[in-house]
């Protein structure tokens, strides 16, 4: 019978209650809470986002550009003609950053979650990758130095398949987060 995994504590790393649009952390219990306004933000920006790279709205948008363009002579090129055409466009852009960012976050988060959820399925993989995506950028390079060091074992091992784990290397200590030793596995 497998071990029970420990209570997830869930204070630290979670935003606190009707935090809203905050994102908790991809190890974090949480993150399957539901709130009716993010959830209804959420499918809004997945549908927009979706639409939004479908042919039919670049040809829609290519279509305005045009009209805009045959307009121009009408118009004598002048600055309020062009005007509109970058207002329209820094509207749009800048509404449309926040919709696919929402949309790349939820994408980030159940990637995270499928990566965990592989490495802790796989016995020669270490646990305490999980969830490293919460340290900092030099945390982070020292892992990545780490791999460096694997990979040039593995070009000595050759044809040899060989299982290796960073956990071989020494991993340093990384952050305690809270309820977890330093270098849990």
């Amino acid at each position: 019978m497998p071990a029970k995994s420990p209570p997830i504590n869930e204070a630290a790393t979670d935003p606190p209650d009707g935090a809203l649009g905050a994102m908790p952390t991809t190890t974090s219990a949480s993150y399957a809470a539901r709130s009716a306004a993010l959830t209804a933000f959420d499918r809004f920006a997945s549908a927009v986002t979706r639409g939004a790279g479908s042919p039919t709205a670049f040809c829609a948008a290519l279509l305005t550009v045009l009209a805009w363009g045959v307009t121009g002579p009408l118009f004598g090129f002048s600055e309020k003609w062009q005007l509109v055409i970058n207002t329209g466009t820094t509207i749009v852009t800048f509404l449309m950053v926040f919709l696919i960012q929402q949309s790349q976050n939820k994408d980030s988060v159940a990637l995270h979650l499928k990566l965990n959820e592989l490495l802790a399925a796989n016995k020669n993989a270490s646990n305490r990758m999980i969830g490293i995506e919460d340290l900092d950028e030099q945390d982070l390079r020292e892992v990545a130095a780490l791999y460096v060091r694997l990979a040039e074992r593995a070009k000595v091992a050759g044809n040899r398949k060989e299982p290796h784990s960073i956990d071989e290397e020494g991993l340093p200590a990384l952050p305690a987060r809270a309820g977890e030793p330093l270098t849990a596995k």
